[in-house]
């Protein structure tokens, strides 16, 4: 089930977030910031932050996204994270098409998603293709020496 995050979810996404051992300190502290802002003032468009639970109903995974700011119809998806335990069942799919359908429900025209070039994203590039995103641009050295930021695309109707 995909549902709104609660202040009652923030501890077990953070939790989740640090499990993946995907992200450096200061990207925890990124994402920490977008959902408080997401928390803590409920009238802000920019961010929706949203949680899928497992069979049991515990929080196994996040998802940040929003419109891209002065664009029409583009949406980036900021972050993704599903707990370790959870990962091959199918919820970051579950995620990320309950994301396409909201977008393509708001009439957005694309969604973008950011990620590194560093072999430790090898699988999480994967899931982006295999979901039918395209790689739109790649910028050399972007996040620090050898380390590219990829850009990946979807568009809609």
């Amino acid at each position: 089930m995909v549902r709104p995050m609660t202040d009652r979810d923030r501890e077990r996404v953070l939790e989740i977030i640090r499990l993946t051992e995907m992200f450096r300190p200061e990207e925890i502290e990124v994402a920490a910031e977008l959902i408080d802002i997401y928390l803590d003032r409920p009238g802000q468009r920019d961010y929706e932050v949203v949680v899928i639970e497992d069979a049991g109903g515990r929080v196994a995974g996040y998802l940040t996204y929003g419109p891209t700011p002065l664009t029409d119809g583009t949406y980036d998806l900021y972050w993704m994270a599903v707990s370790p335990e959870a990962q091959g069942r199918g919820l970051g799919k579950e995620l990320v098409l309950w994301l396409e359908k909201q977008v393509a429900e708001a009439g957005g025209r694309l969604i973008l998603i950011e990620t590194s070039s560093q072999p430790k994203y090898e699988k999480t590039r994967k899931f982006y293709l295999g979901l039918g995103y395209e790689e739109a641009s790649r910028i050399p050295d972007f996040y620090r020496a050898g380390d590219s930021r990829i850009t990946y695309v979807k568009y809609f109707g």
